[in-house]
């Protein structure tokens, strides 16, 4: 059964690196990070505070793209085009089929998910240029371009010579060179001397520390936003996907601050359950068209991921430390939504006409 998994979840993976969608929204989220820098310089307070927020902001919707696109890429598809009947047809069960599946694509998302990370920690190192006496940070620049420059010209040329595939070829030279540049950036400072590879993580109060661990959590939601693809494309197509993936992603956003807002017109006091806050709403005296909106935002916050558990720029930004306790409880959640969204979509595909 290890194996059959393996397989599938290999076979995912290779197939998702080798699309062009995948590499395209890797290079534009990359772009945007590059451009960052310039579009924060003009807060008129703390510029790298905006660099950080934005930042997270564009690798949390490139991460939602890639795993829209790559679940209907490998699994909607495949479904359309019956190849999938190679696989069910064997004695692989189909929860086995689709456990592999979210491997093979979480696995593809993490690798984009790394090489959006380190361009966001080269420009947090870089930082922001707000008076005409900041220097360019010359080492970033030459080994991250570099480093873009080194995988174009080995994947074209694997491409020209030997006939692989440009994007997957492209999308592991990238892992190496990017890798190799963000050592050698921790390595040497501005002026290019030697350094620790501990500085960076630890000068202006431990900031690209703290972005570390709130990418750590960003990559959490971005695995359970993984799982909500994969289970919308057993049943739909690309667009409908891509509309379901969105309407969780901006609910998941939103639906704390429904709900707490629900809790301050009603005066819900904290900690109280679901069945006497509903009970609460309705026997409130308010109007219809009130207890039909309260009913469905606390709905909503019961029924869709929270993904402001995840999201701590503003903590960030306001320097105030993401404790290991708070880390382990966010996880926890992770990982019960992902196991919740991965039984729904073997319970969608369990029935599933493929033939």
């Amino acid at each position: 059964m290890f194996q059959q998994l393996a397989t599938i979840a290999h076979n995912t993976f290779t197939e998702s690196i080798r699309q062009p969608i995948y590499v395209v929204l890797i290079l534009l989220g990359s772009l945007a990070m590059v451009i960052n820098p310039q579009l924060a310089a003009y807060t008129m307070e703390d510029d790298n505070k905006l660099l950080i927020d934005m930042g997270l902001s564009t690798i949390f919707l490139i991460s939602l793209l890639l795993a829209a696109f790559t679940a209907t890429g490998v699994f909607s598809n495949e479904i359309e085009n019956k190849t999938v009947l190679t696989v069910v047809s064997k004695p692989v069960g189909r929860p086995l089929f689709v456990i592999g599946k979210y491997i093979g694509i979480s696995a593809a998302i993490s690798a984009a998910f790394f090489l959006l990370s380190i361009v966001l920690a080269l420009t947090i190192r870089h930082r922001v240029m707000s008076t005409a006496s900041d220097h360019f940070d010359m080492p970033v620049i030459l080994f991250g371009f570099g480093g873009v420059l080194v995988a174009l010209i080995v994947a074209t040329a694997a491409n020209y010579l030997y006939g692989r595939v440009f994007s997957s070829t492209f999308t592991v030279c990238l892992l190496i060179t990017q890798t190799l540049a963000f050592v050698m950036v921790l390595l040497i400072d501005k002026k290019w001397g030697l350094q620790s590879p501990l500085t960076d993580f630890t000068v202006h109060d431990g900031e690209l520390a703290q972005v570390a661990v709130g990418l750590g959590l960003v990559f959490q939601a971005v695995l359970v936003l993984t799982g909500v693809a994969v289970a919308a494309s057993t049943r739909l197509g690309q667009v409908m996907t891509l509309l379901i993936c969105f309407g969780v992603f901006m609910l998941g956003l939103a639906s704390n601050s429904l709900s707490q807002m629900v809790n301050m017109r009603l005066s819900i006091p904290a900690g109280m359950d679901y069945y006497h806050i509903l009970s609460v709403i309705l026997h409130a005296e308010i109007a219809l068209y009130q207890k039909v909106i309260y009913t469905a935002a606390k709905l909503i916050y019961m029924v869709i991921p929270n993904l402001q558990f995840f999201w701590t720029a503003d903590a960030i930004t306001q320097g105030t430390p993401v404790t290991a306790g708070l880390f382990g409880l966010v996880s926890g959640y992770a990982v019960l939504q992902i196991v919740a969204v991965i039984a729904i979509a073997i319970a969608l595909f369990q029935n599933r006409e493929v033939g």
